[in-house]
């Protein structure tokens, strides 16, 4: 049998499947931690820097160990990558026989008795139902991202995949055949299963409150992108409803008690979708985050009246669960939302933050929980399973208590693998003189003024990153008004213009294209070679300190006798920043300069903490030493 030091040697097996493999130190020494924590159920939190080769590292030892593993991600395309390109891979080398199992939220598989009771969809959806239903009689697995005809967020989706709410179960007439069923299935059978973190969370959430887990019991979990998992928890453990999902509940429940309905039970509906409204109607116009305790003078009446008209569908649907089991799970779906409201309109029910988001869409009650370590620190405790959690951007420095106490690990093992790239030759970080203060008006002005000017001085692509969509609309009327004679041909993308893969394949094969981004730029996207040579990042990402997660978590701290500031914000800004400069090098070869447009960087006592999180890349401040950076790396090339 291969030893797993075997792997990371001159020999290595990886050498003949993976052409330009390299063994890489940290890889190894990863590999032989993460391998520990697998054969003793331990807890382990290791930070991985570019290019360490965490994929990797994680997945040898989990098939040579033997255990029942399951490994998360952080998003489901990140997942297809996992088990479609790198798990096949790894199992030919390792040459073992190992079954696997890909494993997606019910959301994402067809539902058979869902499509063949959609009969008369609207027209506009017609041709996406047209090509499920073909796409039906030629699926295996029933997974949506099988189909790319139809638009992952088209809203033929939520009409023909259930929920937990809408399920059937074995009540269904599909269930032998149910594609959610056989994939769960496949899963309890596999050696190793392939999840993402909403999964993998909603399990969590559900073995907390008593239900009976969705995943199947394993020896070892793996979370990678780990930096994403304790905001998710925060959110899985909370409570939310929202006026869309009412809205839908109630076309469900007209369609389903059509056959039975009275005119007594109609006029309940109707009732109850004007309470529906009339909510709507007098929440705020402005979109975005609200604490909802301010706003309960306004919305009391129509809250408590959507209560009562919840209460009396209820009575009327009572006397018809018998007649179908579509009309009983109407009814327990039904429940659920009453019980919810009731929750989040009962201002002493739970210690959390009530607030109310408001968009285009719909109008969402939500009760955020003001921490979860208390509740999943034991869920990852019980000393029967072993926890790995990887990323790149874990560690404020090499502390990594502010990641390991929102998640209630205490004690855990904590190790970082710095990047095996050439950071201080290869790249630097520059901070330019004189710019204004980040509230000052004239700032996103200025920032690209400086950016602008390192125009001429490298051939490559520029990510120019903001930390707000205002910032970011203010900087697309600054390219419009000045873009013709400051970009010289280079050409300007812009989130929000086109799918941001679209835009990032453009940005490829321009090779020297502008592109302005916030939000899902930061993170998850790969770009090598001279496409990309400079990351412009515009303020220190803070977070609104009237974001609802935030606001939560540093009430938690001010009721703990903390400073907020220092012991959640600023770790939560390093941590942000480091993915976004993640950006720029991603290969041995890549050079470039990281450029912050925040004087506090460097005048604030924290602003170390930033500019250590960037090392070793050397820290200037003349723009003429940018340029004689770019000019070395341009000689060297030649």
């Amino acid at each position: 049998m291969t030893e797993l030091s075997d792997f990371f040697s001159e020999a290595s097996p990886l050498r003949r499947l993976l052409p330009g493999f390299t063994p890489r130190t940290g890889q190894a020494l990863m590999a032989d931690v993460v391998l520990d924590a697998i054969e003793n159920a331990g807890q382990l939190v290791v930070e991985a820097g570019t290019g360490t080769g965490k994929t990797f590292a994680y997945l040898l030892p989990a098939l040579l160990a033997g255990r029942k593993t399951i490994i998360s991600t952080g998003t489901k395309a990140l997942q297809d990558q996992l088990y479609h390109r790198d798990l096949p891979l790894v199992a030919k080398a390792v040459g073992m026989p190992v079954t696997t199992a890909l494993l997606k939220g019910r959301a994402n598989y067809l539902c058979l008795e869902r499509l063949e009771q959609l009969t008369e969809p609207a027209a506009s959806l017609r041709a996406d139902l047209s090509a499920v239903t073909e796409w039906r009689h030629r699926t295996e697995q029933g997974d949506k991202a099988e189909l790319t005809d139809v638009a992952e967020d088209s809203a033929i989706w939520p009409l023909v995949t259930s929920t937990a709410d809408n399920c059937l179960g074995q009540k269904c007439d599909f269930y032998n055949s149910c594609h959610v069923v056989r994939a769960r299935r496949k899963a309890q059978e596999a050696d190793l299963v392939v999840v993402n973190h909403h999964l993998l969370l909603a399990d969590l959430a559900m073995k907390e409150g008593g239900f009976v887990e969705f995943l199947p019991g394993a020896d070892a979990i793996i979370l990678d992108e780990a930096h994403q998992v304790p905001d998710l928890a925060v959110q899985f453990f909370g409570v939310t409803l929202g006026t869309r999902e009412l809205t839908r509940l109630l076309d469900e429940t007209r369609a389903g008690v059509l056959p039975y309905a009275d005119p007594g039970l109609r006029q309940r509906l109707d009732h109850t979708e004007t309470a529906v409204r009339v909510f709507r109607a007098d929440a705020p116009r402005q979109l975005g985050r609200h604490e909802l305790d301010d706003l309960m003078p306004v919305l009391g009446k129509s809250l408590g009246a959507l209560m009562a008209a919840i209460a009396d569908l209820l009575d009327a649907l009572s006397a018809l669960r018998e007649v179908s089991d579509v009309v009983e799970k109407l009814s327990e779906q039904w429940v659920t939302a009453g019980e919810r409201l009731s929750v989040l309109i009962e201002e002493s029910a739970w210690d959390g933050l009530r607030w109310l988001e408001v968009s285009r869409q719909s109008v969402r009650l939500n009760l955020t929980p003001l921490d979860v370590a208390d509740k999943l620190g034991p869920l990852m405790s019980d000393g029967r399973q072993a926890w790995v959690f990887t990323s790149a951007t874990l560690a404020v420095g090499d502390d990594f208590s502010h990641f390991a106490g929102r998640l209630g690990l205490d004690g855990v093992r904590g190790l970082s693998f710095p990047s095996p790239f050439d950071l201080a030759n290869n790249g630097l970080v520059y901070v330019p003189q004189g710019l204004p203060a980040p509230s000052d008006r004239s700032h996103t002005a200025a920032f690209l003024e400086a950016v602008a000017a390192l125009f001429t001085a490298t051939e490559g692509g520029f990510f120019c990153l903001f930390t707000s969509h205002r910032a970011l609309n203010t900087a697309r009327d600054w390219f419009e008004r000045n873009g013709e004679h400051v970009l010289d041909g280079r050409p300007l993308l812009v989130q929000g213009s086109a799918p941001r893969d679209d835009l990032i394949r453009r940005f490829r094969e321009a090779g020297n294209a502008v592109l302005l981004g916030t939000g899902s730029f930061w993170e998850g996207i790969d770009v090598r070679g001279p496409a990309l040579t400079v990351v412009a990042i515009d303020k220190l990402p803070f977070a609104s300190p009237g974001d609802p997660l935030t606001m939560a978590r540093l009430e938690f701290i001010r009721r703990e006798g903390g400073n907020g500031f220092m012991q959640h914000q600023v770790p939560q800004a390093v941590l942000a920043l480091k993915q976004g400069a993640g950006r720029l090098l991603r290969s041995e070869t890549d050079f470039g300069a990281v450029v912050l447009g925040d004087p506090r960087v460097i005048g604030k006592r924290y602003g170390q903490l930033f500019l250590d999180s960037l090392a070793p890349m050397p820290l200037r401040r003349e723009r003429d030493e940018v340029t004689a950076f770019f000019a070395a790396q341009k000689r060297d090339a030649a």
